[in-house]
């Protein structure tokens, strides 16, 4: 159909080498303009004509960075070769990140879940009329595959960062690792761990010194925070459990976090709700709860 490649020219972009053609057209605005050059078709004729010339409906790709490390394949070798030394000696290694604030109330929650109908929630996301916020923390232990998440009810920090590895260490790792003297923490360039974070080194060492454990942080490079195995190992399960349910109360977070698996072996196998952790080894200001801890593995423990 000629008219319909004249109309497709001005709004198509491609490879030449793959034949990958994408427009901004919609079936809506071609059928118009297929019906003034005269060509009386409906808009199913349109999208399989559509099909068998290469076109596809194209979502953006977040492929483009910002800069790039010049020294980015060095980085991930030395990643990978700290935890295979750590894993080699049976040292601990934890890939620690903290997961999207939450807005905790009656709001619309990304995802689709089967109910016999929909649930009705608030219209607008008003800060205001939330009953407060979540922040789950998340603490990934590599070499035993379980996890364990704190959820934080305030700020994002340096403090609150560093207060929840504590958590995890008193109550999982003094306990899997009896003899540890070093820990491997593996954590995203930005954020509240993030490298250039003054607060999140000062509190490391006070929580070093409390320990007696020597501490060793690596920083997976900009732009690279998928690749942190607390992403896809432990909140992508929780994303998808809760997908589609409002987070109503904090309650209802716990249920979510408690009731996360897969077919895999991820469950949740113990959970603490009232436990109060320093929010702050160096400034010993504040307190805060420790929502929930899961553990994602197959440990025997």
């Amino acid at each position: 159909m000629t008219s319909l490649a004249a109309i497709m020219t001005d709004a198509t972009a491609g490879d030449p080498i793959s034949g990958l053609r994408w427009t901004h057209q919609s079936l809506r605005k071609i059928v118009g303009a297929l019906h003034r050059y005269g060509d009386d078709v409906s808009a199913p004729t349109v999208r399989r004509l559509l099909r068998q010339q290469g076109y596809a409906l194209r979502v953006n790709r977040k492929r483009l960075a910002r800069r790039q490390e010049p020294d980015r394949d060095a980085q991930f070798r030395y990643l990978v070769r700290q935890r295979r030394a750590f894993l080699r000696r049976g040292w601990p290694i934890i890939s620690v990140d903290a997961k999207k604030r939450e807005l905790v109330g009656l709001f619309k929650n990304a995802g689709q879940t089967w109910r016999r109908t929909p649930r009705d929630v608030t219209m607008y996301d008003f800060p205001g009329d939330a009953v407060g916020v979540a922040i789950p923390y998340g603490v990934y232990d590599v070499g035993r595959d379980q996890g364990f998440v704190v959820v934080g009810t305030s700020h994002n920090t340096a403090a609150f960062a560093v207060a929840a590895i504590a958590s995890w260490w008193r109550v999982v790792g003094l306990k899997a690792y009896p003899e540890a003297t070093r820990l491997l923490i593996e954590a995203d360039a930005g954020s509240s761990n993030g490298k250039g974070s003054r607060l999140w080194k000062v509190e490391l060492q006070a929580f070093a010194d409390a320990t007696g454990l020597t501490i060793t942080v690596t920083h997976y490079p900009t732009g690279a925070s998928k690749w942190n195995p607390v992403e896809h190992r432990l909140f992508s399960r929780i994303s998808a459990n809760w997908a589609g349910h409002p987070l109503d109360s904090y309650e209802t977070i716990l249920k979510h976090l408690r009731t996360t698996r897969s077919e895999t072996g991820f469950r949740c196998r113990r959970a603490s709700t009232h436990e109060t952790i320093p929010l702050g080894f160096a400034s010993q200001k504040a307190r805060l709860r420790v929502c929930v801890c899961i553990d994602t593995g197959n440990s025997q423990d």
